[in-house]
Formats: C-alpha cells, sequence, structure tokens
C-alpha cells in the first residue's frame, strides 16, 4: 500500500495529461501529494523528501504553465516534472540522505536500521530510483527533440523505468537477506 500511495501523485498526473490539461495534471499531482503527506501525519509517519519535494515540482511547473508558457507540450511539461523529481531524488543523495531512507526507517526496527548494509542497500535503491528518473527525462526530450517519435515511446521508457525501480525495491531487499541473512532493508516497505 505505501509504493501505492508514493506513486499516486504521479499516476493521477500521468493519466490526467493524457485526457485533461496540464494544469489541472499538475495541481492534481500536487493535492494527492498533500493528501499523501496528511495521511502519513494522521499516522505519525514523518514528512519525507520525496512528498515534499514533489508537491514543490508540481506546484512550481503548474504555476509556471499557468502564468508563463500555457502552451509549453505535453512532453516538455512531463520533462519539467521529471527534471524535478531527478533533482530531488539526486539532492537526497548528495545531501546524505537518501529519500528511501525515511521510509525504510519507519519500517524496520532499531537493530535492523543499524546493520552496516542498511545505509548502503537504501542508497543504492535511491540511485535505481535517480536513474529511472533520468530515464523517464531522456525519453520526454526524445519526444521533443525527435517529433517524428510516436507518443506511446515516451510512455514505454516512462512505464519501463518506473517499473523496473519498483521491481528492484521489492527485490533488493529479499536479496540481501538471501544473501546475507540480515533482516530485509526494504526502504519502500508495503503496509
Amino acid at each position: 500500500m505505501t509504493i501505492f500511495l508514493i506513486l499516486a501523485p504521479y499516476g493521477a498526473f500521468a493519466l490526467l495529461m493524457l485526457v485533461s490539461s496540464a494544469d489541472v495534471a499538475l495541481f492534481t499531482g500536487a493535492a494527492i501529494c498533500l493528501a499523501v503527506i496528511a495521511y502519513d501525519m494522521v499516522h505519525g509517519r514523518s514528512l519525507k523528501i520525496l512528498g515534499a519535494g514533489s508537491v514543490v515540482v508540481f506546484t512550481a511547473v503548474g504555476g509556471y504553465v499557468t502564468e508563463i508558457d500555457p502552451d509549453l507540450s505535453v512532453s516538455g511539461v512531463k520533462f519539467a516534472v521529471d527534471t524535478g523529481i531527478f533533482l530531488v531524488t539526486l539532492g537526497s543523495i548528495l545531501i546524505g540522505k537518501p529519500f528511501t531512507l525515511q521510509y525504510a526507517l519507519e519500517a524496520v526496527d532499531a537493530e535492523t536500521a543499524k546493520l552496516p548494509g542498511f545505509i548502503k542497500a537504501n542508497y543504492l535503491i535511491t540511485a535505481v530510483w535517480t536513474a529511472s528518473m533520468l530515464l523517464m527525462m531522456a525519453g520526454n526530450a526524445a519526444l521533443i527533440y525527435v517529433p517524428g517519435l510516436p507518443l506511446w515511446s515516451g510512455l514505454l521508457i516512462a512505464f519501463a523505468a518506473r517499473n523496473s525501480a519498483v521491481y528492484f525495491t521489492k527485490w533488493y531487499p529479499e536479496y540481501r537477506k538471501a544473501k546475507y541473512g540480515t533482516p530485509p532493508v526494504n526502504a519502500l516497505p508495503e503496509v
């Protein structure tokens, strides 16, 4: 359920970009992010870097599209969002607080959190998500600069990149458990 909540704003944004205006998609994505943050707070969880960063990204791009460039292409809007989320995920690594660590610390006991591989695993999982965002940026950039590409090619890249990151996030902790005999360190646990 946690992965669903984390990905819900992006799924809603992507779906709405197909059937409505960019500003509706962007502000709805921001509103869903805020709802997820409120849900976490009500359940005693902390404010997450990814959630807060996503609200800022969706709102900033929405403001840009609404006030400055309402004719920005669908690929341009998606590229801007992907770039913003890429910067959030990369920034979390650069400041020494990989965004997945916040989710993982809320799902494991204190003993597991102290294991040497726990932090390393979260850096790796966050790096995979960052690479996923980079691939999505590349797919949208290709749609912008190679106008003959069909829209489905960008959607395919985004789908494959995101689903690969989700799969890795679920697989890697179990792999570590099997290989090293340590408890799972799932960075984005199911609730």
